[in-house]
């Protein structure tokens, strides 16, 4: 199954955002979604500080600030032919 993990810190609206359009579109198209929050690792946090949300799909970084649902319904096609 796609893995999607979802890079975020407490308090971001941005990672909210990107959060429900990942469950919206995980309803029609399933893959695992696991969340990461960078102020809980020192190393995710000095990489991701000021781009998250960064949204990878199977290890790949694919969003970052906001995710696109069209392009992320896209990117879920390709990797899960």
């Amino acid at each position: 199954m796609t893995e999607v993990v979802l890079y975020t810190r407490p308090g971001c609206h941005l990672c909210e955002e990107a959060r429900e359009i990942l469950e919206h579109v995980r309803a029609e198209t399933p893959f695992a979604l696991c969340e990461r929050d960078i102020s809980a690792d020192d190393a995710l946090h000095a990489r991701y500080l000021e781009r998250i949300p960064v949204v990878t799909i199977d290890g790949e970084e694919a969003f970052e600030l906001e995710v696109d649902e069209a392009g992320l319904r896209e990117r879920l096609v390709r990797v899960q032919r």
